[in-house]
């Protein structure tokens, strides 16, 4: 499904969902008694449909939740399209992973209620839901039947409406990175569920270090074939990787494509012995296409929708540098060695940053950003993307020409 098709079925059916849910909570709570459940839950449901980016900052709380039950009582839901990041982490057992399909209502909605059978039968009793007041989410938590439910709650906020339908409601912070406030939703299951606003702890002090990729020689050596096939050379370090989109669920993200056209040009002339690699997905191949045509130089290959993740994360092991725009592989890259300069617009690098020790955010800083937000439902009423356009191609080329000076050419 489209992103505003996705919106449009959140807006227009979650909201009633949510409003008659919450009805019905609160009739079972006035009927029968019905209280929270306090204590340690047996088993953990993970929600995390979209955006594998952010899956990698949740790699510390999903390890909380291991420490707390153990890793074969965690399970997570995603949607079919955003596993791979998922196995690529191992962490959790591949059984484990509950994945909806997308791609049509009717097939999500069946899948939803597969989902919702198996939760029960396995007696899951504790669910964190990691999406920012998704009403699909909030309702798919509800109606696992667990005692146990944790989730951000608006409040007296301006933020989506989504009713009341967790245990353990969790008040959003603006101010605390995601990879934090993923932790402390985890970290909510062991509080008494009658505080409000949970939670009463402070920030933990925790690593957030992404964990690190380990390619087998044999990985390195297909993808180093598969550059070398490309070039119809042998492709040689320097390594600059560009990655101009940020997918069609945020457009506003992209740097100008000419920008990055210009950057390429700009490389190759510092450094003419440089390879530009230009990645991205199966439906950016013919976006890629055009940029590497413009660069217009033997020195750029056009990679895009020619790898899977696992080989993405293995390029980035084998090159030096990464331009791209805010979006997945900006965490992606955290795994590995490579030097990432990541350039932000409507979205604030105060929540989003990679957590890399080789992240550079180039980041304008207008006073009407970010625009893209809980509060708004990250749907912006912005047509102008100012605040990328305003990233010149000298800020970015600055860092790499830094970062190029002490590289020598070599395998």
């Amino acid at each position: 499904m489209k992103p505003d098709t996705i919106r449009k079925i959140d807006a227009h059916i979650g909201k009633p969902c949510c409003a008659a849910l919450t009805l019905l909570r609160r009739m079972a709570q006035s009927v029968f008694k019905c209280r929270d459940s306090i204590g340690l839950p047996r088993k953990i449901l993970l929600i995390k449909s979209v955006e594998q980016g952010s899956t990698v900052l949740a790699y510390p709380a999903i390890c909380r939740a291991i420490e707390m039950v153990g890793r074969q009582n965690v399970y997570f839901w995603v949607f079919e399209e955003n596993r791979e990041i998922l196995d690529l982490l191992d962490l959790i057992p591949p059984e484990n992973v509950l994945v909806a399909r997308s791609d049509h209502l009717w097939t999500f909605l069946l899948d939803v209620v597969r989902t919702l059978w198996k939760v029960r039968e396995l007696g899951i009793d504790g669910t964190v839901d990691m999406e920012l007041f998704a009403r699909a989410s909030a309702i798919l938590g509800f109606l696992t039947g667990a005692k146990r439910r944790v989730g951000l709650h608006r409040f007296t906020s301006e933020a989506p409406y989504r009713g009341d339908l967790l245990t353990h409601r969790v008040q959003y912070n603006p101010y605390t990175h995601v990879a934090q406030l993923y932790y402390m939703m985890v970290e909510t299951l062991t509080q008494v569920p009658g505080e409000v606003p949970l939670p009463k702890r402070p920030v933990p002090r925790v690593d957030l270090t992404p964990p690190r990729f380990k390619p087998s020689q044999d990985e390195l050596e297909r993808v180093q074939g598969l550059l070398d096939h490309l070039a119809g050379r042998k492709v040689r370090r320097p390594i600059t990787l560009m990655n101009p989109n940020a997918s069609d669920m945020l457009p506003l993200r992209r740097w100008p494509s000419e920008r990055f056209v210009d950057l390429g040009k700009e490389i190759l002339l510092f450094r003419r012995d440089a390879t530009l690699v230009i990645t991205g997905s199966s439906s950016e191949q013919t976006a890629a296409g055009e940029i590497t045509a413009a660069i217009g130089s033997s020195q750029v290959l056009n990679l895009a929708g020619k790898t899977s993740l696992r080989e993405l994360l293995v390029l980035y092991s084998l090159a030096d540098i990464l331009v791209t725009n805010d979006s997945g592989p900006s965490h992606f890259s955290a795994m590995t060695d490579i030097q990432t300069i990541s350039l932000f617009g409507p979205e604030t690098p105060v929540l989003y940053r990679p957590l890399g020790k080789n992240a550079r955010i180039v980041w304008s800083g207008l006073a009407c950003s970010p625009c893209v937000n809980v509060f708004n439902h990250r749907f912006s009423p912005c047509k102008d993307n100012v605040c990328m356009q305003s990233i010149s191609v000298g800020q970015v080329l600055e860092i790499v020409r830094g970062l190029l000076t002490n590289m020598t050419s070599g395998q």
